[in-house]
């Protein structure tokens, strides 16, 4: 191409490139696979090698991708967090060697796909943890990475110490992660780097414990008191320190030496609990290493060697219908065996009724697949219809249920319409116990799953007449966690009926919307009767989600349900006590920090007098309660000119 062309197509891959590196590095939520991404870099390179005057500063082949969340604390890195250059032949490794020097001892090692982050050790302790970020500037996840087991809180080391390395999911910890968020109806990972990522970026560090992250490390980056003279030594006196080191590193003498290590990694990755995304290559001496020195963004002593994703042909032989726990309906491809990535697979999801006739998929079609992340097969495409190949139709009837499916407008899945399917029940159950439902402290997933699977439970009404002596004699359980669980069914028959409402799990109903219809209706039985336009006219209800409540009230699954749930002694009216209305009508924000009540307690006197609360100002507003320190929610209320009333005027309003 021309200058011209080259200069536009440069602009386009730059424009592209940045897009991809917010998406991954930042956002932890790719849109496109490491592989294509690849593509796009090396064409941009390329132009560039062409045309070097079209390199500039903000190029993405001058930068590391990520930059720092804004939500944690930045980090200037004492040494800069380099990123590698990619190579995806051995030619190129060649070419690298003929740079380094064809028998120079090389250290090769597994490049795992996860994030990159350092850890800073003083007088033996762990101190402070980072992510690379843009290489210079990170973001402080101290508090998350003390949640990782792999990662040692004293070392046998008091001088200061900084090392490097690449937090992960394994595969059976991501494999986990994906089945619960299924249950809980939560879009699952994509894939083990993207879950490890999003975790180690979470503000709750319970949360990331539960996640099981692991880390390996890979490099020192910078030592006081102690000199070495290669990189593999390093490594040795890291792992003796107790830090879990990269499973497999190996001197090799040279670079066919080191070009048959790279095959062997990539021939055995299969085998491995984790995902890796390619092997690095590093000359073993630290002084060469310094004496080479690095480019703007790469150092000129390493290079990552790129392994191509596996794709292989088959053919399909069936396509398998599967309810999720939220009623969703996904199919799944059944094929020929082959083997990928050191493992054989026989099924691969198809995502949707979408994706199907996107790729014009049919039964004795043969398909081309891959393992997405090295975990999860995909199918890719049709690479050949068979005679009178005809796309497949998804199914009308539940196969679960018998239920009709039916897709709503904008979503892609199709649903079974039958709260009662039984493919839907656990999570059904696991909705119904939670938090903001029905809180039922000590009916967790793990539990209500074992009491499935003992027969102890079979719809949501059983949870009220469990056999607590069965419950005692389960593994794990005992005496003592009957009474506990048993005290705790009990105390939520009390509950409001908002919640009961939130816990039935009405499509696009939230606890928000629960609350709105019981502050509407007071009791089951008027929700049950009202008419949709009485639903519709309850403000924040849209055309959509009063549909759902009405279709959801008029079926008779769900009449027979709340009939067993009131002879079992729960609650189905509103607890609100008012005590007048009036302040009905009246919409009150409350900010800053009150001297005779709480914010909720305040917030609860208003709702005794008919009166609503809400957390934003707007021009619906009629009154803001402003405490001490009132911060941007009091600037509001008078630039829009609503009403701000202090502490003594609500009380002259409530006596």
């Amino acid at each position: 191409m021309d200058f011209k062309e080259a200069k536009q197509r440069a602009r386009e891959l730059s424009k592209l490139i940045k897009h991809h590196n917010e998406l991954y590095y930042n956002k932890d939520n790719p849109e496109i696979s490491d592989f294509e991404y690849d593509a796009l870099t090396r064409e941009l390179k390329a132009i560039e090698k062409e045309y070097p005057e079209l390199i500039s500063s903000d190029s993405p082949t001058q930068n590391v991708g990520g930059a720092a969340d804004s939500l944690f604390a930045p980090v200037e890195h004492l040494v800069r967090m380099e990123s590698l250059q990619d190579v995806f032949s051995f030619d190129e490794l060649y070419d690298f060697a003929e740079k380094v020097g064809k028998d120079t001892e090389f250290s090769v090692e597994p490049k795992i796909d996860g994030l990159s982050v350092s850890l800073q050790y003083k007088n033996g302790e762990f101190v402070l943890g980072s992510t690379r970020g843009d290489g210079n500037i990170g973001e402080d996840v101290t508090a998350n990475l003390l949640m990782i087991d792999d990662i040692p809180k004293k070392i046998d080391y008091k001088d200061d110490l900084e090392v490097r390395g690449e937090v992960y999911m394994s595969h059976e910890s991501f494999l986990n992660l994906v089945k619960r968020q299924e249950l809980l109806g939560e879009k699952a990972a994509k894939n083990p780097r993207n879950a490890a990522a999003g975790s180690l970026r979470q503000k709750n560090s319970a949360l990331v414990k539960s996640r099981k992250l692991s880390m390996f490390i890979f490099n020192v980056q910078a030592i006081s008191g102690k000199v070495f003279k290669t990189h593999t030594e390093s490594l040795d006196f890291l792992k003796n320190l107790g830090f879990s080191v990269l499973p497999s590193y190996k001197k090799c003498n040279g670079i066919e030496e080191a070009i048959n290590e790279v095959k062997r990694i990539g021939d055995t990755r299969g085998e491995l609990s984790f995902d890796i995304d390619g092997a690095v290559i590093k000359i073993n001496d630290l002084e060469r290493r310094t004496d080479l020195g690095s480019t703007a963004k790469y150092p000129k002593w390493a290079v990552a060697f790129k392994y191509p994703p596996e794709e292989k042909d088959t053919v399909l032989r069936d396509i398998e219908i599967n309810v999720g726990r939220t009623g969703a309906v996904t199919p799944t491809a059944v094929f020929d065996p082959i083997s990928l990535a050191g493992t054989t697979v026989s099924r691969a999801v198809l995502h949707n009724e979408d994706f199907i006739k996107e790729k014009q998929i049919g039964i004795g079609d043969t398909i081309t697949v891959r393992k997405a992340g090295e975990i999860i097969p995909e199918v890719l495409s049709v690479k050949e219809h068979c005679a009178n190949s005809l796309v497949y139709e998804m199914p009308k009837i539940c196969p679960s249920c018998g239920s009709e499916l039916v897709r709503e407008e904008g979503e892609a899945a199709i649903r079974c319409t039958n709260a009662d399917c039984p493919a839907q029940l656990l999570r059904h159950l696991i909705h119904f116990t939670s938090r903001e439902a029905m809180d039922i402290e000590g009916l967790g997933p793990a539990v209500l799953e074992t009491l499935l699977d003992k027969g102890l439970i079979s719809t949501i009404v059983d949870i009220y007449s469990l056999d607590y002596d069965k419950v005692a004699s389960l593994e794990g359980a005992g005496k003592k966690t009957a009474e506990n669980l048993k005290a705790a069914v009990e105390k939520s028959k009390q509950n409001d009926l908002s919640k009961l409402i939130c816990a039935l799990g009405i499509r696009h109903v939230g606890a928000k919307a629960a609350k709105l219809l019981s502050e509407r209706f007071f009791d089951i039985d008027s929700i049950m009767s009202a008419s949709l336009s009485e639903i519709e006219s309850i403000e924040g209800f849209g055309g959509v989600m009063s549909q759902s409540v009405y279709e959801f009230f008029s079926l008779p699954s769900t009449k027979e349900m709340i009939d067993k749930l009131k002879l079992a002694g729960v609650n189905t009216s509103s607890n609100k006590n008012i005590v007048d209305e009036r302040f009905a009508g009246l919409t009150f924000v409350l900010t800053g920090t009150l001297e005779s009540f709480t914010r909720d307690e305040a917030g609860a006197i208003i709702e005794s007098f008919g009166g609503k609360t809400s957390s934003s100002v707007s021009k619906k507003t009629n009154y803001v309660l402003a405490g001490d320190n009132a911060g941007s929610k009091l600037d509001k209320a008078n630039a829009l000119g609503v009403a701000v009333l202090s502490e003594e005027e609500f009380k002259e309003m409530i006596k």
